[in-house]
C-alpha cells in the first residue's frame, strides 16, 4: 500500500510540473505579455514600463526559474486588477465553490446511486425507466440553458428561489441542481450497468448456491464490487466541479473561483488566471490521488499488482 502510495503522489507531482510549465508557456507563446496584459490605448512607453517591471524583458529560462520558485513559496504573483497577492484572492472564492461543488456531488449521488441500484436489480420496472429517463436527460441538456429556464420558472415566474448570489441557504439550490444533474445521470448509467454486470458473475451464483440471504448476497458482494467504479467517477466529477463551474458560476452570479476566472480572462489578468489555473489543478490532482487510495483500500488487487 505504501509503495502504491508513493507512486501516484510521484505522479501527481510530475503532472503538477507539467501543469506549470504548460501554464507559465501558454501565456507567452499567445503574443507579447506586456502587451496583452496592458490595455490596448497604452503607449509604447508604458508598455517598456510594464515590461521591466514584471521583468519579461528577461530570458525566458529565467523568468520561468523565478515562477516556478515563487509557486514553491506559496507566491503566485499579484493581481493586476485588484493589486494583491493572487493567491489570496483564489483562496478568498474557494469556500463558495467548494460549497457549490459538494452540494452539487451530493445531490449526484443521493438521486443518482440509488435510481441506478433499483434499476439494476429491477430492469424493466418503472423505476428503471424513470432512473434512466433522467440520466439521458442529464446527460444531454445544456447545463447553461437549463440554468437559464430554472431560473426564469423558480426565481422570476414563481419567485420561490433566489436567481443568483449566495445571500441564503436557498441560493445553492438552484445552481447546485444544474452542476450535478450530468454526474446524476452518469451514475444512474454506471450504477445500473455495474450492477447487472456483477449480478451475472460465478461468485455471485455460487453465493445464491450456498443459501446466503439475499440482503447478505447484495451487501457484501454486489454493492461492494459496485462501490469500485462509483468512488473512481464520483472523485474525477468532484474534482471537475471544482477546477470547471465557470459557466454556472457565472450563470448564477455564484462568488466563486469559476466566476473570479471568467471576470480575471475578461480584464486580462493572467497573473490571477494563472493563479487559478494552477490552484484548480492542484486541487484537482489532490482528489484523484485521494480517489486512488480509496480505490486501492476498496479492491487490494489494485495495490497489490503495482
Amino acid at each position: 500500500m505504501q509503495r502504491y502510495f508513493l507512486t501516484r503522489v510521484g505522479q501527481s507531482l510530475l503532472l503538477l510540473i507539467g501543469v506549470l510549465v504548460l501554464v507559465f508557456f501558454l501565456v507567452r507563446i499567445t503574443g507579447d505579455p506586456a502587451r496583452l496584459m496592458m490595455p490596448r490605448e497604452a503607449s509604447a512607453a508604458a508598455v517598456e514600463a510594464f515590461r521591466e517591471e514584471m521583468g519579461f524583458n528577461r530570458p525566458l529560462l529565467v523568468q520561468f526559474g523565478d515562477y516556478f520558485l515563487g509557486v514553491l513559496q506559496g507566491d503566485f504573483g499579484r493581481s493586476l486588477h485588484f493589486k494583491s497577492p493572487a493567491l489570496d484572492l483564489v483562496l478568498q472564492r474557494l469556500p463558495a465553490t467548494v460549497h457549490l461543488a459538494a452540494t452539487a456531488i451530493l445531490f449526484a449521488m443521493l438521486v443518482g446511486v440509488p435510481l441506478g441500484l433499483v434499476g439494476g436489480f429491477n430492469p424493466g420496472s418503472a423505476v428503471d425507466s424513470v432512473g434512466r429517463l433522467l440520466a439521458l436527460l442529464g446527460q444531454s441538456i445544456p447545463n447553461f440553458w437549463l440554468g437559464l429556464l430554472l431560473m426564469l420558472l423558480f426565481a422570476v415566474r414563481l419567485g420561490l428561489l433566489p436567481s443568483f448570489g449566495r445571500d441564503e441557504w436557498r441560493s445553492v439550490i438552484l445552481p447546485a441542481f444544474v452542476l450535478g444533474l450530468p454526474t446524476m445521470g452518469q451514475l444512474v448509467r454506471l450504477t445500473r450497468s455495474a450492477v447487472l454486470e456483477v449480478r451475472g458473475e460465478d461468485f455471485i451464483r455460487t453465493a445464491h448456491s450456498k443459501g446466503l440471504e439475499p440482503g447478505i448476497i447484495y451487501t457484501k458482494h454486489v454493492l461492494r464490487n459496485v462501490a469500485i467504479p462509483l468512488v473512481s467517477v464520483i472523485g474525477v466529477q468532484f474534482g471537475y466541479m471544482l477546477g470547471g463551474s465557470i459557466i454556472i458560476e457565472t450563470v448564477f452570479a455564484w462568488p466563486g473561483i469559476g466566476q473570479l476566472l471568467e471576470q480575471a480572462i475578461g480584464w486580462r489578468d493572467y497573473p490571477l488566471v494563472m493563479a487559478i489555473a494552477v490552484f484548480t489543478s492542484l486541487a484537482v490532482l489532490t482528489i484523484n490521488l485521494l480517489t486512488d487510495v480509496a480505490y486501492a483500500v476498496i479492491d487490494p488487487r489494485i495495490r497489490y499488482g503495482h
